[in-house]
Formats: structure tokens, C-alpha cells, sequence
């Protein structure tokens, strides 16, 4: 399976690089693709680093003015024009999505792949990974707004929230039965 994961470029702490690194290698061992933002730079080096290291393919999508940053000696490479078309590519060539922990730009992507399911213009699984209970808050918002009618679908039909890499993995492995 060709599993996208969108997640931080910075260098961040052992609460997230350790989980990241065991989902990585849970990823590769089972012998599938990680999709990504094509990073060789923090949480996004871990996990390819992970997945490479255990039997894994690397598909990069990178983007024009990061490609400096890009992953030298990744299986597959795409440099987009801009995030617009980086978030098209990475969707396109993907099976199913996990959003790890990240900043805004992580945040961006999670919601844009979200809304274009809930819109049926994809059926692909997602996954926020609640990595150290990073996602709490945005667990509880989305609750809100599926009580307050702001979601046209169960919020268990859009999203599953996984609290780590093998619950994450179980549940992709799961919709592909």
C-alpha cells in the first residue's frame, strides 16, 4: 500500500521522533510505500530513514522552492511547482493518509485531504496519529463541530484517530480487506 504520511520537517523531541520511528519501521517491515513530502530534514528524515531501513519504498514530492532540502536517493522524486500541486501529487499517489504531528503547513494538508473526502472527491482512509496527545484539541473541535451539524458526514466516516503507529497501521491494513 502507497500510505502518504504529512508531518513536521523540524527537528523535534524524542516524544515525537521516537513513535514516528516505530511507525516507520512498522510501515517498511510490512513492506509498504511511504508518500511524502520528500524532506530529508527532521521528523520528515526519521520516518523515511525508518522506512528505508526496513524494506520500505521512499516516494518524495517535494517542491520547487524546497528542493534543495529534497532526499537524495529516494525510489521515486517529484519536484511540484507549488503546494497546491504538491498536496494533488501526494493524494494521487497515494492508498491512504496519516497525518502526523506537524505545524501549519501539516495542519493545511490535513484539512484539505479531509474536506475533499467529505465532498467524495476521494474515499481513501486518514489518519491522525494523536501522537503524546498531540491532537487532542483538534479531536475535541471536530467532535463540536459533527455535534453542532457542521459535518454533512459521521466524523468516524472521515477520520480515525489512531494514539500510535501500530493501531494507525492495524486500521489502514483494516479498510484494505
Amino acid at each position: 500500500m502507497n500510505i502518504c504520511v504529512f508531518l513536521s520537517a523540524a527537528d523535534l523531541a524524542p516524544r515525537y521522533t521516537v513513535p514516528a520511528r516505530d511507525f516507520a519501521t512498522r510501515l517498511g517491515k510490512a513492506g509498504h510505500t511511504l508518500v511524502w513530502g520528500g524532506s530529508d530534514t527532521g521528523l520528515m528524515k526519521v520516518v523515511a530513514d525508518g522506512v528505508e531501513e526496513t524494506g520500505g519504498r521512499l516516494v518524495g514530492v517535494s517542491v520547487d522552492f524546497l528542493a534543495a532540502r529534497a532526499r537524495q536517493g529516494a525510489d521515486e522524486m517529484v519536484i511540484a511547482k507549488d503546494l497546491a500541486e504538491r498536496k494533488a501529487l501526494l493524494l494521487a499517489k497515494s492508498d491512504a493518509i496519516v497525518v502526523m504531528v506537524g505545524g501549519t503547513g501539516t495542519l493545511d494538508e490535513a484539512t484539505e485531504i479531509m474536506e475533499l473526502k467529505k465532498h467524495g472527491k476521494h474515499d481513501k482512509p486518514i489518519v491522525l496519529l494523536n501522537t503524546a496527545g498531540f491532537y487532542d484539541g483538534l479531536k475535541s473541535q471536530f467532535r463540536r463541530m459533527e455535534e453542532e451539524g457542521f459535518l454533512p458526514i459521521p466524523l468516524a466516516d472521515l477520520v480515525f484517530f489512531a494514539e500510535d503507529g501500530e493501531a494507525a497501521l492495524a486500521y489502514l491494513e483494516s479498510c484494505r480487506a
